[in-house]
C-alpha cells in the first residue's frame, strides 16, 4: 500500500487532540454541576426572603430614625444570592470547555490533514460543540443561563459514549469520504443538529414544566420527589420562554438541517449516480425533516402549542436515532465512519 492510500498522522498533535476532549468532557462535568448548584441554591435563597424582607424592613426603620440622628448610615446593599454567584461563575467555565473542545477538533484535523469529521467519534464531537455553542448564544441572559445545565447533559452523555464506545484513531478517511462535500455537508448537518438538540431539550423543559401537577402553592418545608420538582421548576424561565426558545432554535435549525440534506444529495449524486436511494440514513433524515416541519406548521397554528412541543420532542428521538442507531446497527451506504 503506498502512502498517498495510507496518508500521514501525526501522532504527536493527535494526541493533543485526545487530551483536549477530555479536557472539555471534564469542564463541561464542573459547569453542568456549577450550574445545577445554582438551581439549587435558590430554593435556599426563597427560604431565606422571608427573613430578608423583615430585617429590610427593620433597617428601613432604622434608616428612617437614623435621618434624624448624627452619624447613622444605611446598612449595606444587599449581596448577590449563592445560586446567582454560583451561575455567574459557571458562564465562563462553559467557554473554557468550548475553547478545549474547539482545539481538540483543530487539532484532530491537523492531525489528519482533512476535515475532522469523517468518522462517527469526530461527528458527534462536532455536533455536541455546535449544541453547546447554541446553548451560550440562546440562554446568553442571566435569568436562563442555569438552563445550560440541562443542555450539557446531553452533550456529556455523547461526548462520553463517543469517547469511550465510539473512539476512532486519527487515521485518513476512507475513499468515498475523500471528497470537499464531506467539510459541505458533514459540518451543515453537525451544526444543524446542535440547535435542534437545545430546541428538544427546551420543549421537554416545557412539556414538563407546563403539565407537572400545579396544584395549590409549594411548601417549602416539604419532602418527596413531587415536591422538590416542583421546587426546582419554580425556578426555571416561565414555559412561555421555553417554548420561545424551543422555536428560535428550531426556526435556525430546520432550514440548516434541509440544507445538509440538499448537499448530501448532490454529494451522493457524484459518489453514487443518484441523487436519492432511500437508504437509512437517508429515509430517517427525511422523517426527522418532516417532524420538524410539522412542529412549526403546528406551533404556528392556534390551540396546537402543546401538542406542537411532542411533536419537536418526536423529532429531538428522531434526530438522535439518526445519529447512533443508523450507523450502529442499520446497514447501508452511510454505514461506514470507522465503525
Amino acid at each position: 500500500m503506498n502512502d498517498d492510500a495510507v496518508g500521514y498522522v501525526n501522532e504527536t498533535i493527535a494526541r493533543y487532540s485526545d487530551w483536549s476532549y477530555a479536557t472539555a468532557i471534564t469542564v463541561y462535568v464542573v459547569a453542568m454541576l456549577m450550574f445545577l448548584g445554582a438551581l439549587a441554591a435558590a430554593r435556599y435563597a426563597k427560604l431565606e426572603a422571608p427573613a430578608k424582607a423583615l430585617v429590610g424592613a427593620g433597617a428601613s426603620i432604622d434608616a428612617a430614625a437614623g435621618d434624624r440622628v448624627p452619624g447613622r448610615v444605611a446598612g449595606p446593599a444587599p449581596r448577590r444570592s449563592l445560586g446567582e454567584k454560583l451561575a455567574a461563575m459557571a458562564y465562563p467555565v462553559v467557554w473554557v470547555g468550548v475553547v478545549a473542545h474547539l482545539a481538540s477538533i483543530v487539532f484532530r484535523g491537523v492531525a489528519t490533514g482533512r476535515a475532522p469529521w469523517g468518522n462517527m467519534y469526530e461527528f458527534i464531537s462536532l455536533t455536541c460543540l455546535a449544541c453547546v455553542g447554541a446553548g451560550l448564544v440562546v440562554l446568553r441572559k442571566k435569568e436562563s443561563r442555569p438552563l445550560l445545565s440541562f443542555v450539557l447533559v446531553p452533550v456529556v452523555l455523547l461526548m462520553f459514549i463517543a469517547g469511550r464506545y465510539l473512539y476512532t484513531q486519527a487515521a485518513p478517511v476512507v475513499p468515498a469520504l475523500k471528497s470537499y462535500w464531506l467539510a459541505i455537508h458533514v459540518s451543515i448537518i453537525s451544526i444543524a443538529s446542535g440547535i435542534l438538540l437545545v430546541a428538544g431539550v427546551a420543549s421537554m423543559l416545557y412539556l414538563t414544566r407546563n403539565q407537572w401537577p400545579t396544584v395549590g402553592p409549594v411548601d417549602e418545608t416539604s419532602s418527596g420527589f413531587g415536591a422538590s420538582v416542583r421546587r426546582l421548576l419554580d425556578h426555571l424561565p416561565s414555559a412561555e420562554a421555553l417554548d420561545r426558545t424551543a422555536y428560535k432554535c428550531t426556526v435556525i435549525g430546520f432550514p440548516l438541517f434541509g440544507l445538509g440534506i440538499i448537499c448530501g444529495a448532490i454529494w451522493a449524486e457524484a459518489s453514487w449516480g443518484r441523487f436519492w436511494g432511500w437508504d437509512p440514513k437517508e429515509t430517517v433524515s427525511f422523517i426527522a425533516w418532516v417532524i420538524y416541519a410539522a412542529y412549526l406548521h403546528a406551533r404556528a397554528t392556534a390551540g396546537w402549542r402543546n401538542a406542537s412541543a411532542w411533536v419537536n420532542v418526536a423529532g429531538f428521538v428522531a434526530l438522535l436515532f439518526n445519529l447512533f442507531a443508523i450507523n450502529l446497527v442499520v446497514s447501508g451506504l452511510h454505514s461506514y465512519a470507522g465503525l
